[in-house]
């Protein structure tokens, strides 16, 4: 009888610790993991007034080479003639937004009517040329906080800046200045929204932009577009 019992109470130990191998193992596998990694920052690189022949060319092979997207804010009546950069641009996975269609502010700004008669000829030149939709504006000037629900209701996602290059704002300015002012605008920023020029007298931008990629790429962010 003894041995019987001793029998069966081995047997039944011996099933429960199968029961808890597998459970233990079936537990392990499905255990949830947790990555506490910090968000790396994001920069948009934006370039306004193009296109251009030289210039803008000049930084999609630059863009190109370093593998970095960006946003494209086009002045309409400066795609004439240069229909095959605003092509490369659509070609190469940036994205192509509205800036205006004159960039004639007195024009633009003469009324409601009027600067949504802008932005649409703006948007149809793009269209027509390159075969996208832009869904992004930049008011030319800057400002204009105030005519946003305009562009909103017409399904653009208005686009503002938060850090410059300063090629705009300092004539004739060196590339090292332009990489500097960009690096000291940024800085505390997340995301990073940065203003360039592609615009034919922004010979400077484009020779300052494979410094200003490296710079941001060192500090581990992620370049994005709009």
């Amino acid at each position: 009888m003894r041995k019987t019992f001793f029998t069966a109470a081995i047997a039944i130990f011996a099933v429960v610790l199968m029961l808890l191998a597998h459970f233990g193992a079936r537990l392990t596998m499905t255990a949830p993991t947790f990555s506490f990694a910090a968000q790396a920052r994001e920069v948009y690189l934006t370039f306004d007034d193009g296109p251009s022949e030289v210039v803008t060319n000049r930084i999609l092979d630059t863009l190109q080479k370093e593998q970095v997207k960006a946003t494209f804010f086009v002045v309409g009546d400066r795609v004439w003639g240069r229909e095959n950069t605003l092509r490369r641009i659509a070609a190469e996975g940036h994205t192509l937004g509205v800036h205006s269609q004159t960039h004639r502010y007195g024009e633009i700004y003469a009324g409601d009517d009027a600067l949504l008669r802008d932005a649409a000829a703006c948007a149809a030149t793009i269209s027509r040329v390159a075969g996208v939709t832009p869904r992004v504006y930049r008011f030319p000037g800057g400002g204009h906080f105030e005519k946003r629900a305009l562009l909103e209701r017409e399904g653009y996602r208005v686009v503002w800046w938060n850090a410059v290059c300063g090629d705009e704002e300092t004539r004739n300015a060196s590339a090292q200045t332009l990489f500097q002012t960009a690096v000291d605008t940024a800085q505390n920023k997340d995301p990073v929204v940065l203003l360039l020029h592609d615009s034919a007298p922004h010979a400077a931008t484009a020779e300052a932009l494979p410094a200003i990629i490296a710079h941001f790429k060192a500090e581990g962010c992620v370049f994005c577009q709009f």
